[in-house]
């Protein structure tokens, strides 16, 4: 009667619950669920929320560190005395240098932190930022399924840098990046209007969302042709106007020269890429001029042999869609290609950069592994991905910059840039082509 008791008892349990069976079938099946795209989401929601206890344990446990911050407020607060001449403009640091929209969002972090003075609550401001961006850039990758789940382990847990640059130092560079990703997820989904008007903000807030640009031209061209695409084009320009209004009447030229500094001198000392160079090779016009001109070539040919997916010529895509020889279907329906012409398109501006500073690694951090993982690096790949992602975040972490540091830097850039040329996506192109 006990047995048949104990027996009974064992039958009514029931079935395990679906949430448990699900549980047991992914720990079991774990290597699939780190290698496989589809299990993305999963991935990075369970990521998402460890950040939320990463962040709050660095804010409390690390020391903050002041570089840039008093400088923005004391920019802003010369604003808000009524000083809108930019040449009159400047912090600690030195002149203001930074588009109108960078004034306005620091200006609310000026009274919403009492005056720039709480900077706990600045880098729980930060924190915020950095979680917002996180989210945004895993719909991107969600949205591609190009990359393996396990990688987002090293772009949320394995960067010392970008956490100490988002809620470590607070400078303006994420606040760009985060309204950078918000455009390319609008793109994304196909609101070309609404991501061009964000995209003109992140602009506004530093100008190097700028290098997104060339490729951000390929892509209205290739969804619109020239004559539609000029009113987006309008739209961008019409934002920089409307938020720099109150300092172009004041100082126009004062107010685009400070901005805008296209032929801003970089001091050596804070280099992490061209350390290996003698100081008066760095800061040669000529040494500029190449790069330059490296830069535009790099574009050109990118933009000849490796966006364009259509069986027409460049010149075609001037044309309104509905007029080509050949139609092809709406970029809305090719994430991969908007993700990718935007990402080189950046990528390619970093590779040749005049200079690039500490705070500079979050323009491309969260790009690298799509681009990593867009061309065939070799057939050791995944590993070699991995160590490629580990060196260049070595080279951003040694500090100061050494000759070596900066070296394995490019050397990774090039070989990045190498296997986009030769990789699947060229692959893809020429096979198009046939």
């Amino acid at each position: 009667m006990a047995a048949g008791a104990g027996g009974a008892r064992k039958r009514s349990a029931g079935p395990p619950s679906p949430i448990w069976g699900t549980l047991r079938a992914l720990w079991k099946d774990k290597q699939r669920v780190l290698f496989k795209p589809e299990y993305t989401l999963l991935v990075t929601a369970a990521l998402w929320i460890a950040e939320i206890g990463i962040n709050v344990w660095v804010i409390h446990r690390v020391a903050y560190t002041e570089i840039d911050w008093k400088a923005y407020m004391d920019e802003v607060e010369g604003v808000i005395n009524g000083t809108y001449d930019y040449t009159r403009l400047k912090g600690d640091t030195g002149p203001l240098v930074y588009p109108a929209g960078f004034v306005y969002i620091f200006t609310v972090l000026y009274y919403v932190t009492g005056r720039g003075r709480d900077v706990r609550l600045g880098q729980y401001l930060f924190a915020v930022f950095y979680l917002i961006t996180l989210l945004l850039v895993f719909r991107i990758y969600l949205r591609t399924s190009k990359v393996p789940p396990f990688v987002f382990f090293f772009m949320c847990c394995a960067s010392y840098r970008i956490h100490s640059i988002f809620i470590l130092r607070l400078f303006n560079d994420p606040v760009a990046m985060m309204l950078l990703f918000v455009a390319v997820n609008l793109f994304l989904d196909g609101r070309w209007t609404l991501g061009c008007c964000f995209y003109s903000l992140a602009v506004s807030v530093k100008m190097n969302v700028l290098l997104f640009a060339p490729g951000l031209l390929f892509l209205l061209l290739c969804e619109f042709g020239l004559l539609r695409s000029i009113p987006r084009l309008f739209l961008c320009a019409a934002i920089q106007v409307a938020l720099g209004l109150p300092f172009l009447l004041e100082n126009p030229l004062g107010y685009v020269s400070r901005s805008f500094d296209l032929g801003r001198q970089f001091l050596f000392e804070w280099t992490v890429n061209w350390r290996f160079l003698p100081e008066e090779i760095f800061l040669s016009r000529y040494f500029h001029l190449a790069l330059l001109g490296a830069h535009l070539s790099m574009l050109l040919l990118f933009t000849l042999y490796r966006w364009n997916r259509s069986e027409e010529s460049i010149i075609a895509l001037l044309k309104d869609p509905a007029q080509r020889k050949h139609t092809s279907p709406k970029l809305t329906a090719d994430h991969i290609l908007i993700t990718y012409t935007l990402f080189t398109s950046n990528f390619i501006g970093v590779c040749f950069s005049r200079s690039l500073h500490y705070q500079f690694y979050v323009w491309y951090f969260h790009t690298l592994p799509y681009l990593l993982w867009s061309g065939r690096v070799t057939k050791l790949a995944p590993l070699l991905r991995v160590l490629i992602l580990g060196l260049v975040e070595l080279s951003w972490n040694t500090y100061p910059s050494t000759v070596y540091s900066s070296a394995v830097l490019h050397a990774c850039h090039l070989i990045i840039l190498l296997s986009l040329w030769y990789g699947e996506e060229a692959a893809i192109d020429l096979h198009k082509r046939k």
